[in-house]
């Protein structure tokens, strides 16, 4: 499979000359590729012309047990790909053994959230002026009912009963949702529409505006709750998605139903939501942990 007139060469000259790639992109495909070759060898297989879609499938299983995260094999992979599509439009190959085959899933980033505590000292805001009371309405509405910055951005005046305490939300997809409000958010509401007169642009509908009197745009709401962070000495990163994160974790940490949450949240698939009962047993094992007395460590 070596030499000048290698598959793997002639792909890479075609890389080279014809895609006009630089030096590290091309690289970076040798490097790929060098592991595909030498899979290969370990398989018997002289020749990547004769390398079996069973013996591809392989392939990532073999980079995975070699220590590879999810993203390299990943990486590898679209090299094998794309090195048989050349070959297959230069009639050098009659198949592309990859097509299909996929790459591990890597292990799912636990979303950050603020512990009960920090929530509450985030939303524990007393405003002196217009834009304070819009801002406190904002926190507290994230937090009590989970809503994506679009969510909140998108809320308009009809959208709200306060006798209810509920909200309609729009969602992705267009998809609408009611979901309720607490009475801390809606106290907070009720108490920035009084302000919001104020400042409003006649037959503006957006529940949350701008000093202008226009409908406040989602990158201005993210400021808002990075601002409010920091003066509430929670640091910087704090970002609207962390107070859905935080209410989620907080509602299912409380009632450990996954399927209210679900509907709570938007979410169309309940795997999206099961990601916070890997947080809620992190918080299960770390009191385990601290208060199981064959867990505790013994002391010396």
């Amino acid at each position: 499979m070596t030499g000048s007139n290698s598959p793997v060469d002639a792909f890479l000259d075609y890389l080279r000359y014809e895609r006009r790639f630089s030096a590290h992109t091309v690289l970076a495909y040798q490097r790929d590729l060098a592991r595909l070759m030498a899979f290969a060898t370990e398989r018997g297989v002289s020749n990547l012309a004769t390398l079996a879609p069973v013996q591809a499938r392989l392939f990532p299983a073999r980079l995975h047990h070699a220590g590879l995260s999810s993203r390299s094999i990943s990486r590898c992979l679209s090299a094998a790909r794309s090195c048989y599509r050349y070959l297959l439009r230069e009639k050098r190959v009659k198949a592309n053994p990859f097509e299909g085959v996929s790459a591990p899933r890597g292990e799912r980033k636990l979303p950050s959230t603020l512990n009960i505590e920090q929530a509450a000292q985030l939303v524990a805001i007393k405003p002196r002026s217009d834009l304070d009371y819009r801002d406190h309405a904002m926190l507290e509405l994230f937090y009590s009912s989970g809503l994506r910055l679009s969510e909140l951005a998108r809320a308009d005046l009809g959208d709200i009963d306060f006798n209810a305490r509920t909200i309609v939300i729009t969602g992705k997809g267009g998809k609408t949702r009611i979901t309720p409000v607490g009475r801390h958010a809606i106290g907070a509401i009720s108490a920035w529409l009084e302000h919001r007169e104020a400042l409003v642009q006649p037959g503006e509908t957006a529940v949350f505006v701008g000093r202008g009197g226009a409908r406040l745009g989602a990158r201005a709401i993210q400021k808002r709750v990075q601002v409010w962070a920091a003066r509430q000495g929670l640091g910087r990163g704090v970002h609207p998605h962390m107070l859905r994160h935080s209410f989620a974790s907080h509602m299912l940490e409380s009632s450990s139903d996954l399927r209210a949450v679900q509907e709570l949240l938007g979410h169309a698939d309940i795997s999206t939501t099961q990601v916070y009962t890997h947080l809620d047993f992190q918080h299960l094992a770390k009191v385990y942990d601290q208060a199981h007395p064959r867990a505790r460590r013994r002391r010396r």
